[in-house]
């Protein structure tokens, strides 16, 4: 390896960090090309290249596991900090354009179109997108995004976060499987199958399953629509939230509402130190929503049962 020094560090690149960034976040090179939407063989040229530049070694490789060395430790939290300060510029470049929120799977739901509208009526000039970044922080990270609709646990105290509502959990389920022919599902009528999960993104995990009553394999995938073919093949079931269930209908694949699990909490995330001004009214907006999508709900059940006692 070459020795260190300004010249060799003049050339390193953005896309070098975030490659080893990804990979740490990772734990391997394949989740961490998945991730950034490269080939693999692209994020080992370019962690490769910035060990070369650096001339210090910043990972130990095996066949299945990828582990920082004391070098790459320090680099880590370096390349962290000049990822955040591009993302910080990025986010300061395009402020006053636009309002991008970004998602992992499927941003709002229902509520997607509607807080749109409610949006452009109250600031026409300043167009509220929602920008799909299949990886943990939704685009945050990156500066993809300015805020982040994210529903899977996120410890990073980097961020801050408000709750906007919850969302109840569904099966997905190959149309000719016979667990559509059902209207409801229980979690223990899953357990007969393997489950299509997300490990970085999404909302599903095994805590969801009784201790007998674990699932018979995992499949895991990295992105929806990935997780819809094999659902739809009937290799797979899969559990998601309602926003997946409005959003991405798809032949092949029914969603039935699942019983006996816990709602999904559903957050608007963002950069602690730096809120946007927006915040506060994109938020309450988004609760105004959910509130008011609970009370029709709550006068459908109504409705019902004044139906069914007449």
């Amino acid at each position: 390896m070459r020795p260190p020094c300004d010249l060799y560090a003049e050339r390193m690149d953005v896309r070098q960090l975030r490659a080893l960034v990804a990979v740490v976040d990772a734990g391997t090179f394949t989740d961490a090309a998945a991730q950034l939407g490269v080939s693999q063989a692209s994020v080992s040229r370019a962690v490769a290249a910035l060990e070369d530049e650096m001339g210090i070694r910043l990972l130990q490789r095996t066949t299945r596991h990828v582990a920082l060395t004391a070098s790459g430790e320090r680099v880590l939290t370096h390349a962290r900090r000049v990822l955040q300060e591009m993302a910080y510029l990025a986010r300061i470049s395009a402020e006053r354009d636009e309002v991008r929120i970004g998602y992992a799977w499927a941003a709002l739901g229902k509520h997607t179109r509607r807080l749109q509208k409610a949006w452009a009526a109250a600031h026409p000039g300043v167009p509220l997108v929602f920008v799909q970044v299949n990886e943990v922080t939704a685009g945050l990270s990156d500066g993809s995004a300015d805020v982040a609709v994210i529903r899977h646990h996120l410890d990073d105290p980097r961020f801050a976060a408000a709750e906007i509502g919850l969302e109840s959990r569904y099966a997905a389920v190959a149309t000719d499987s016979s667990l559509a022919r059902r209207r409801t599902v229980r979690i223990e009528d899953l357990a007969r199958h393997t489950v299509a999960m997300d490990p970085r993104t999404g909302t599903t995990s095994l805590d969801l399953f009784p201790a007998g009553a674990r699932p018979r394999g995992i499949r895991q995938t990295l992105a929806v629509d990935e997780w819809l073919n094999v659902i739809a093949a009937g290799q797979a079931v899969g559990i998601t939230t309602e926003a997946t269930a409005n959003q991405y209908p798809r032949p092949g694949v029914a969603y039935r509402a699942l019983r006996h699990v816990p709602p999904v909490s559903v957050r608007l995330v963002w950069w602690s130190e730096d809120p946007p001004p927006y915040l506060g009214e994109l938020v309450g907006a988004a609760r105004r929503l959910w509130a008011g999508s609970a009370v029709e709900g709550g006068q459908r059940v109504g409705d019902e049962a004044g139906d069914r006692l007449g």
